[in-house]
């Protein structure tokens, strides 16, 4: 059991009020929902790598150049969450989150599958369009549901067993996806009426049928109690008009509250946004990277991906979890500390990997550089829902889950231009990646170092609230 301030009606002012008890569900229907939770994760990272698998054989068979490429994997896919992301997350605060959660993972298991139908580059570029569609609305509402989930003293426990839908989807997504290009590499095209279907995109659709299985999880789920938000918070005004109603669903109300606090988000937005960038983009590009310069195959590297990956994951999640809860019982500031410090692991990491001379040693250090990001996921994630207001946590979330997913996407485009118009030379893509790791990550790091100090000072401003409201 623990107190909270009871919610209030009113504008975006503090508002105060008699204290109340929230009803924690019980554990066997929190830790249910967080199951269902990894496994709708696991299906989105496991659908993005075993894209990524694909890459040369999309190239191939479509036709297309390093940079539409690029496009196809990364922006493509994010042009539809700039115009529904915010607006669907803040259906995570307003209605079950469950709902939304079962309609987000349906629309990715019919987005993924269209893609494995797509006769035309137009028409690949469509399907990834409306991909974000389905997943814009995720991570908002699983953060949030979890948030009232679980108390806050297991919160960043909860936060640490969700990174296994990361990592399953990262490791079984290399390891199966190179089986199945291995399976369907003599295929050739099935003629279905007027359809043509390369071997390859009966991978996609196969992929694609799990996700209606999770969507019927959803259902099961006890959707928790909100928590209400500390003296002191801000909310959305109640009884608006219509229009006043519609620029709170459009982010009016969340991008104040971010903006009234910006030295603590800004640059931990800035610091997410730049290594997404690289991230994402060096996942994408991690595949043809060793294909063309260690001549490896797709089966190959499926295979050390995924043992790679496997270990580095739950080496990170072991040593990251020791070190925030180390690092707490010192300082207010942990979870960005501790953020800040993986940062600089995974920055050193990522640039040793397209250094090294060997195809094993840049996949050992892809290892390292796995692990450390790992580790930085839980804290981050944390210390945004550690601060966030929560009657608007749902679209806090989303706009800082925005700078990593608008900018993750752009960064197999950003690679992509860089090798093609920079470099010029597709056999030398380590250079691109090393440009763009060199560049990007350790202004990420100095970003997040930056965070440390005004996010540990708000932290100390919530605590004092909290102690307010709750009962004697």
């Amino acid at each position: 059991m623990a107190a909270v301030s009871a919610p209030t009606t009113g504008g975006m002012e503090p508002h105060s009020s008699a204290p109340i008890t929230k009803q924690w569900p019980s554990q066997p229907a929190a830790y249910w929902a967080l199951f269902v939770i990894v496994l709708a994760t696991f299906l989105t990272f496991f659908d993005a790598v075993v894209f990524g698998m694909l890459a040369e054989r999309i190239k191939a068979d479509f036709g297309l150049s390093d940079s539409q490429l690029g496009f196809l994997a990364g922006p493509a896919s994010i042009i539809c969450y700039l115009f529904v992301g915010i607006p669907l997350a803040r259906l995570a605060d307003i209605f079950p989150r469950k709902y939304v959660l079962a309609g987000g993972v349906t629309v990715i298991g019919i987005v993924t599958c269209l893609g494995g139908l797509a006769q035309t580059f137009t028409q690949f570029v469509g399907t990834r369009v409306f991909l974000a569609a389905g997943g814009s609305a995720h991570a908002p509402s699983a953060y949030s549901l979890l948030a009232d989930a679980f108390p806050p003293k297991i919160l960043t426990r909860a936060f640490a067993l969700l990174q296994f839908g990361f990592i399953g989807g990262s490791t079984l997504g290399p390891f199966v996806g190179g089986l199945l290009i291995g399976m369907t590499a003599d295929w050739g095209p099935s003629h279905i009426g007027s359809l043509t279907i390369f071997g390859w995109q009966w991978i996609l659709i196969w992929t694609g049928l799990p996700a209606f299985i999770v969507a019927l999880l959803f259902f099961t789920i006890k959707e928790p109690e909100r928590m209400a938000p500390v003296e002191g918070a801000e909310r959305p005004p109640a009884d608006a008009s219509a229009g006043r109603n519609i620029l709170t669903f459009m982010g009016w109300d969340a991008a104040k509250a971010i903006h009234a606090n910006r030295r603590v988000y800004y640059p931990m937005f800035g610091a997410l946004a730049l290594s997404a960038i690289e991230t994402f983009g060096l996942a994408f590009w991690r595949v043809p990277f060793m294909i063309r310069t260690f001549g490896w195959n797709e089966v190959e590297i499926g295979a050390a991906l995924g043992i790679t990956i496997l270990v580095a994951s739950l080496t990170g999640l072991l040593v990251g979890g020791i070190f925030v809860e180390w690092l707490a019982k010192r300082y207010k500031d942990a979870n960005v500390r501790a953020a800040f410090i993986l940062f600089s692991g995974t920055t050193v990491s990522s640039i040793t990997a397209v250094l090294m001379p060997t195809g094993w040693g840049s996949m050992i250090a892809f290892g390292f550089a796995a692990m450390f990001g790992i580790a930085g996921a839980v804290p981050q994630n944390a210390a945004i829902q550690r601060v966030a207001p929560n009657a608007m946590r749902g679209q806090v979330t989303a706009f800082y889950l925005f700078m990593f997913t608008f900018f993750g996407a752009m960064g197999s485009f950003v690679i992509g231009l860089v090798a093609q118009y920079v470099i010029g030379d597709p056999a030398k893509l380590w250079q691109a990646l090393l440009i763009t790791a060199g560049t990007l990550l350790p202004l990420a790091t100095y970003l997040m170092f930056r965070a440390i100090k005004p996010y540990g000072e708000e932290v100390v401003r919530l605590e004092a609230l909290e102690r307010v409201a709750a009962p004697s």
